[in-house]
């Protein structure tokens, strides 16, 4: 379907303009001014992707609202969009999650006010052009672009170690980077073009393909995270300010996953099988090494952040079994993952503004106080464990499903992990909320307010609504997932 409105550049660009309008207009003197100025941005740019879900067929696998113009002629780049239904989920989460740190950051964020909404709102606009672009040039700006709000909003908005933290995450990623740019001029050499539909019909032989795919494994990898190359995560989440944290975790980890999905796997789909061993063990190592880290960790954003890369372990696991089952599973999980994630770092975000403190050992029967906070702390914790009825349970037992179709033992791993995630998230929730109150700063704590309320409600009802009734996420998806593998299950050797 090719669209009469360029509905998919309204979703890029009219964030990004919203941030230069927030930035030129917005002022710390005119504090309520720039937030409502940034609100308005935020809300009119998720309103720009729901035509696009709305007019989506999901009984076409081909890619829908395709919009095309020349860009750069001399190296046959275009200016190239697109979705299926692999990425249409993205483009609306991104735009919801950006309303959602708008908000959260309404009373706490009180110097540099417009720099901080406008950051947001752009990389709203960038990420979404990483979901959409059809072109590979196109895609690695829209994917190094990314480095650069998040680099600033960490190293300026973050806690006392965040120069540190943003300079770790600029150069993990960055780094990682490069190789995908090198594979990416090769395979401009093999087609003449960038255009990545016809990158996924070139036929290679397995040596360029075991290249291939590990230049993109360098970046998708780093990005996801993936163990071992995870270390930058933590250190980024503690530092970064809770709309920082929410987005990296609800959308910018999804980039690297979705990458798998749209060049590893189509692309070198023979080496994608030959290193699915690996792929599958490094994901195994993530779930359950990583669960094990999460439950020694006396700082709550630093458990979440190790949960988050456990939870991504799930999705890595889920695309490599090259089953129906895994990858719908994985990439219902990565939906999923967008709003138990945000969910749970706003809470530790409404503790911090309180006690200015993350340290579990701080807090202690914080229900006696808060009943209101602990009962959407709980729930969020609870679909963090996987709970049924919850958008954790979903994903997991789609790919724990998809891991038994593929080998039984794996299965049998995959499914024991979920007793390390319960182990930590009510862990937490145990030390945090429950008990009596020790520490006499938290008899203080008041409960959340209308504001704080409003975005956790929101959030609780997409985690529950996903829980219970999953099919209208899975149905958009099903046509381009198995479109995806039998492109990969027919070798091209």
């Amino acid at each position: 379907m090719i669209s009469t409105i360029p509905w998919l550049s309204l979703s890029i660009f009219v964030p990004i303009i919203a941030g230069i309008l927030v930035l030129i207009f917005g002022r710390d003197e005119r504090a309520e001014y720039t937030r409502k100025l940034a609100l308005i941005g935020a809300i009119v740019s998720f309103l720009v992707t729901l035509p696009v879900i709305a007019g989506f067929d999901s009984t076409v696998a081909s890619m829908q609202f395709v919009e095309q113009a020349s860009w750069i002629d001399a190296f046959n780049v275009k200016y190239h969009l697109g979705v299926d239904g692999i990425s249409i989920w993205f483009v609306v989460l991104t735009a919801f999650i950006t309303v959602i740190v708008v908000v959260a950051g309404w009373e706490v964020i009180t110097n540099r006010i417009a720099q901080y909404m406008a950051a947001f709102l752009m990389l709203s606009g960038i990420m979404v052009g990483v979901f959409v672009a059809l072109d590979g040039l196109l895609f690695y700006v829209f994917f190094e672009a990314t480095l650069i709000p998040m680099y600033i909003i960490i190293g300026v908005w973050g806690g006392p170690n965040r120069v540190y933290a943003a300079f770790k995450f600029f150069l993990y990623t960055l780094l990682g980077s490069l190789l995908t740019l090198v594979a990416f001029i090769y395979l401009y050499t093999k087609t003449g073009t960038f255009d990545i539909a016809t990158w996924h019909e070139l036929p290679l032989a397995m040596t360029p393909q075991l290249f291939i795919f590990f230049a993109l494994f360098a970046a998708f990898a780093v990005k996801v995270p993936m163990w071992p190359v995870h270390t930058w995560l933590p250190d980024a989440h503690v530092e970064a300010p809770t709309g920082g944290s929410i987005v990296l975790a609800a959308i910018m980890l999804k980039l690297g996953a979705y990458g798998f999905l749209r060049f590893s796997m189509p692309i070198a789909p023979d080496a994608s099988q030959s290193m699915a061993g690996l792929m599958i063990a490094l994901s195994l190592i993530a779930v359950i090494y990583i669960s094990l880290v999460a439950l020694v960790q006396d700082d709550m954003k630093k458990l979440v952040a190790y949960s988050s890369v456990a939870h991504m372990g799930f999705v890595t696991l889920g695309f490599f079994m090259f089953n129906t089952a895994g990858l719908e599973g994985a990439i219902i999980q990565m939906i999923s993952h967008g709003f138990v994630s945000a969910a749970m770092f706003m809470c530790i975000g409404v503790l911090y503004d309180r006690l200015h403190s993350r340290r579990i050992a701080d807090y202690g029967g914080v229900i006696n106080v808060m009943p209101k906070f602990v009962t959407f702390f709980v729930l969020f914790s609870m679909a963090n464990s996987g709970l049924p009825a919850t958008s954790g349970f979903v994903g997991e037992f789609y790919v724990i499903m998809g891991a038994v179709e593929h080998n039984f033992w794996i299965g049998f791993l995959t499914a024991t992990s979920l007793i390390f995630a319960a182990s930590y998230s009510l862990w937490m929730v145990k030390r945090v909320a429950f008990g009596d109150i020790k520490n006499p700063q938290v008899s203080h704590m008041s409960d959340i307010n209308s504001r704080e309320y409003a975005i956790l409600a929101v959030l609780a009802v997409f985690v529950l609504f996903m829980g219970v009734y999953p099919q209208p996420f899975t149905e958009v998806m099903h046509v381009s997932v198995q479109q995806l593998l039998e492109h990969v299950a027919q070798s091209k050797l």
